[in-house]
């Protein structure tokens, strides 16, 4: 969970265009205003309109008002493009509040919202949508603990969590390529042999990376969107309508966030008649540390900075708030 991007990022990386940096803004300003449901249904409508967003794109990327709204703004750049998509969205779902901001030239000021929606935080019981988790939750926690320390901790946080979250954990230390793909592979397709009993999935994979791999103990490199793949609505249907939780404790590049000085200690560093249809990949909850191409932090003795910090606020708020949430509230 780092904060702002860096500004002394690696010579050569490309440079955002002003434009499109203040079309992100715009967009994500507008993003903020939506209910969890409403981004749902946002998302939804957006996979019809052309051109049309790739649907890995949008599930990996788009869970969020910030990174919908960097996805939109590379998508549909110029701002033209990304006016008239976001006006034919918003007018389906329908957001005509918010339609002003985007309808006129003159709409580059400052609007303000006639409502701004409730979080789950401010919200009282009850007055959410809701996952059924009656079901059995089925965690699968890999762990690289060679060359990083302080990764014991993390593992014995997320056993100490999931164990109070009425998890059944199935756990990988230490795996080479071969054997991470053959365990994760009989963990999904156990989830599958008891499909009507599943409540949920949890998968946290925690080593060395870079942006859209993890590494494991000799350094050889596992996919990260193969790993999801494994989990969509056709390779997993037992996990169909049901929440997959993707936690992934590594480094996304070799980028470091310059921040600021601090007298803490420093840190280690480590993606009708008809049959209902669902599209191949939906209820995806993917958690990075880290921003793409940057190092994520581990402190060597009390483990990674996310990790601590997501289970302290599951303990505290686990039976209270959306799952989204969990990862953007601030303290």
């Amino acid at each position: 969970m780092e904060g702002s991007p860096g500004i002394g990022g690696r010579s050569g990386s490309p440079k955002i265009p002003p434009a499109m940096e203040e079309l992100q803004s715009r967009l994500q300003e507008t993003l903020d205003l939506l209910s969890s449901q409403e981004l749902r249904s946002f998302r939804d409508h957006l996979k019809k309109v052309e051109p049309r967003v790739s649907q890995v794109k949008l599930e990996l990327e788009g869970r969020s008002p910030s990174g919908l709204a960097r996805l939109l703004a590379k998508q549909y750049y110029p701002p033209a493009a990304a006016k008239r998509v976001l006006v034919q969205v918003l007018e389906q779902l329908p957001r005509a509040d918010l339609l002003p901001r985007w309808q006129s030239a003159a709409a580059d000021g400052p609007v303000i919202p006639r409502k701004i929606p409730k979080r789950s935080y401010d919200c009282v019981e009850g007055e959410l949508d809701r996952y059924d988790l009656s079901g059995r939750r089925k965690a699968f926690l890999m762990c690289v603990m060679r060359d990083r320390l302080g990764a014991h901790q993390d593992v014995l946080l997320m056993e100490d969590w999931l164990g109070q979250c009425q998890f059944e954990n199935t756990l990988c230390i230490d795996p080479d390529k071969m054997e991470l793909l053959g365990k994760i592979t009989s963990f999904r397709d156990g989830l599958n042999e008891i499909k009507d009993d599943i409540g949920c999935c949890l998968v946290a994979l925690m080593s060395h990376g870079e942006e859209g791999f993890i590494k494991m103990k000799d350094g050889e490199k596992v996919s990260l969107e193969g790993i999801f793949e494994m989990f969509n609505n056709k390779n997993c249907p037992a996990l169909q309508e049901k929440p997959k939780i993707f936690i992934i404790q590594a480094c996304r590049g070799e980028r470091r966030d310059s921040g600021v000085e601090t007298d803490d200690e420093p840190m280690d560093s480590d993606d009708g008649s008809e049959k209902k249809r669902l599209p191949t990949f939906s209820d995806y909850f993917i958690i990075y540390p880290t921003q793409a191409d940057h190092v994520a932090l581990r402190d060597p003795r009390t483990g990674s900075v996310m990790i601590k910090a997501m289970t302290e606020v599951f303990k505290q708020y686990g039976n209270k708030w959306h799952i989204a949430d969990f990862f953007t509230k601030d303290f």
